[in-house]
């Protein structure tokens, strides 16, 4: 097991992506703690799932752009857990239309979970990680925040930030032997995915060169490989996951 007797945060757990590397870091000897805002039901079954493969799991609905929500949560996973090495920053919405559309309120919803929102975890993270001498910090961003997407002009900036904040916090605690990468799915086949209509998934799919959308397994086994030690000379790097969706 690669991270046998690791801890690890993962936010946004309950559904999707974050499901998906929860049981991914679980299956690989971790304890995993997840957050959530609404899915209540959706969070205990990933946490019965991690219990399942004999590892310690905590479920705690948590708003991520709240500075006390997320030092609560810290604090009830070190003290349950005997301590934290892994963060996958996850949790985001989107608020799509185009920009002479898009309310002011769009726009602040989606910074402050987007990107507000990793900024407070990945702080957090750092000074213990920096304490510690050790610590490995993945950051879930997009394609979209590479390129820009039509009709995404505040997701795409969030997305974007999350990059920028990944590359420079990556030179801060890289002497702490601390690793922060991001990772930028394309089109990923999630609950929410299944339900964009059949056009825009195949103009998803059109795009890619290997002609299929990822799973949410194909995110989470990179997310994986980036928090074990075969990475560990791998840092400030955002590695697309998109079947060549961005080329």
């Amino acid at each position: 097991m690669e991270l046998k007797g690791k801890s690890a945060i993962v936010t946004g757990g309950s559904m999707g992506i974050g499901t998906a590397i929860a049981i991914a870091l679980a299956s690989e000897g971790c304890n995993v703690a997840i957050n959530y805002r609404k899915h209540d039901t959706e969070a205990k079954e990933v946490a019965k799932k991690i219990e399942q493969l004999g590892k310690k799991s905590l479920v705690i609905k948590a708003d991520v752009a709240s500075p006390n929500d997320a030092e609560l949560m810290f604090k009830k996973v070190i003290n349950e857990f005997g301590g934290l090495d892994i963060l996958v920053c996850n949790a985001g919405i989107n608020r799509d239309r185009v920009i002479w559309k898009m309310s002011e309120k769009d726009w602040d919803d989606v910074i402050n979970i987007n990107l507000k929102g990793y900024f407070i975890y990945n702080k957090l993270a750092a000074a213990q990680f920096k304490g510690q001498l050790s610590g490995k910090i993945v950051n879930i961003t997009s394609i979209n925040g590479l390129r820009g997407k039509f009709g995404q002009c505040n997701y795409s900036a969030s997305k974007g930030g999350i990059i920028a904040l990944t590359k420079a916090l990556a030179r801060e605690v890289g002497k702490f032997n601390v690793n922060v990468n991001a990772v930028a799915p394309g089109m990923v086949m999630t609950e929410m995915a299944k339900n964009i209509p059949p056009e825009f998934l195949q103009k998803a799919v059109d795009e890619t060169v290997l002609g299929r959308i990822a799973t949410i397994e194909d995110i989470a086994n990179v997310v994986v490989f980036l928090c074990s030690e075969k990475a560990r000379h791998i840092t400030g790097e955002v590695i697309k996951v998109d079947g060549g969706q961005y080329i």
